[in-house]
């Protein structure tokens, strides 16, 4: 993950209420803070590692301390990690049996193999004694937790679902209204080529940046369950009448010129991407949330002014899937790992019922410019005084917790086999050298992988 990539949201300097946002990236590590552990082993005392940057960092070593100063007793112990170093240290350590009483993740794919290697607790049962806790989480969250029905760790800190961006100056130069289905999309292709725009800005040199596309169209045409039976191993999975449909779909698009000419060579990382849409070089985008502080930031007065405009990816007509889903980064997860000791193991649940959503943690994170994965983040969206802030929050609140499902990432979903076979298809498909047909073939045969 880069830093620009679902997990980070920058918003300018001049917004007093806001600052930087999620989980920064690096390549090393660790890095030791005042109650810290090198790790240890099962029965040890309860330990907890996490990802170092700001300002997330500080608000973790914050939820520490609140929990260690009101249980002098039952102390949590922390490692410091970027990120890079993070993901090689916490795969060998619980392999060895040396990994952390909390393991923070991603959710996904990631903690589906922790689960097959028997290496986290089963919270199911747990969920269920403190249902006011899980209550107070939006729902959607839980699915990147849950592996064959079963919950394996707390949906925690911050949500970014993908939006769909507009740039409304182009819109009136065009005569031509947001759109509000799939066919609207199609139509207002011609209508901002014909202008000199290009329908849509993608840095498709990324290409997670076109995996997005398919995300919202195979959940729009086909429904949620399409990706889960993918997630869940279901044999032929990507050979689903309505996953080919959204193939030839989104080829639809490209043939006809959805996208600025040469997107394929264009990396969303130099943010080259966002800058098309906020000199209206192009007129809409399919992107991450993180991009709203970016374009503040770097876009003139487009965001202060008032010009860009968003919403949730609209329904395919006769489309199986429910409007309100959205996809993306629907939160950070903290599992507690199985081999760990049951005093150890009771410290880290207090830890979660008590001191990672907090009143304390949720207005940290929507000062920080983010929304927290719980209902009462609506209540400290009053403290945002940017009015640009304020209605994008709003925009970011709503559609996480109305969403029916929030489809994770597929490539922080799948295994990274998987993951990287998709990422190879997905260009292929966009570059028009392979068919839709041929995208399943080859991805079925990582199904499982």
């Amino acid at each position: 993950m880069t830093t620009s990539r679902r997990n980070f949201l920058r918003i300018s300097a001049g917004s007093a209420a806001i600052a930087a946002g999620l989980a920064a990236c690096g390549t090393s590590g660790p890095k030791s803070s005042g109650t810290s552990s090198n790790g240890a082993a099962a029965g040890t005392g309860a330990t907890y590692w996490f990802l170092t940057g700001q300002p997330q960092q500080s608000i973790r070593e914050g939820q520490v301390k609140r929990f260690n100063d009101a249980n002098p007793d039952s102390q949590l112990k922390t490692t410091q990690f970027q990120n890079d170093a993070f993901k090689q240290k916490i795969k060998t350590a619980i392999g060895a049996g040396q990994g952390p009483t909390l393991i923070w993740g991603w959710g996904g794919g990631g903690l589906k193999s922790y689960v097959e290697a028997d290496q986290v607790e089963d919270l199911t049962g747990w969920f269920g004694e403190n249902a006011e806790l899980k209550d107070s989480i939006f729902p959607s969250a839980f699915g990147a937790a849950t592996v064959n029905g079963k919950i394996y760790a707390m949906p925690v800190e911050t949500t970014t679902p993908i939006v769909l961006f507009y740039n409304k100056t182009a819109f009136e130069k065009a005569g031509a209204e947001p759109p509000k289905s799939w066919g609207d999309i199609l139509d207002l292709v011609p209508k901002f080529n014909d202008k000199g725009i290009a329908p849509f800005s993608l840095g498709g040199q990324s290409r997670w940046t076109n995996m997005m596309w398919l995300e919202f169209l195979f959940d729009r045409i086909g429904g949620s369950e399409v990706f889960q039976n993918i997630f869940d191993g279901k044999p032929n999975s990507w050979s689903d009448p309505s996953a080919l449909k959204a193939l030839e779909e989104m080829q639809k698009l490209i043939k006809a010129g959805g996208f600025i000419k040469g997107f394929s060579s264009i990396t969303a990382d130099s943010n080259a991407d966002q800058a098309l849409l906020y000199t209206g070089k192009a007129a809409m985008m399919v992107h991450g949330a993180w991009t709203y502080g970016g374009m503040k930031a770097d876009g003139g007065k487009f965001v202060t002014d008032g010009h860009l405009g968003y919403m949730n990816f609209p329904p395919v007509d006769d489309g199986l899937g429910d409007p309100t889903t959205t996809v993306g980064n629907p939160g950070q997860y903290l599992s507690i790992s199985s081999k760990a000791s049951q005093a150890d193991k009771d410290v880290a649940k207090k830890f979660l019922s008590t001191s990672t959503l907090d009143d304390a943690s949720v207005e940290a994170w929507v000062k920080s410019g983010n929304i927290p994965v719980v209902k009462s983040a609506k209540d400290k969206l009053g403290s945002v005084t940017d009015k640009n802030d304020a209605e994008w929050l709003k925009f970011v609140y709503d559609t996480s917790a109305n969403a029916k499902t929030f489809v994770q990432s597929w490539d922080q979903a799948l295994s990274p086999a998987a993951a990287e076979a998709l990422l190879d298809n997905i260009a292929k498909l966009f570059q028009l050298s392979i068919s839709p047909q041929q995208f399943a073939d080859n991805m079925n045969k990582v199904i499982g992988k």
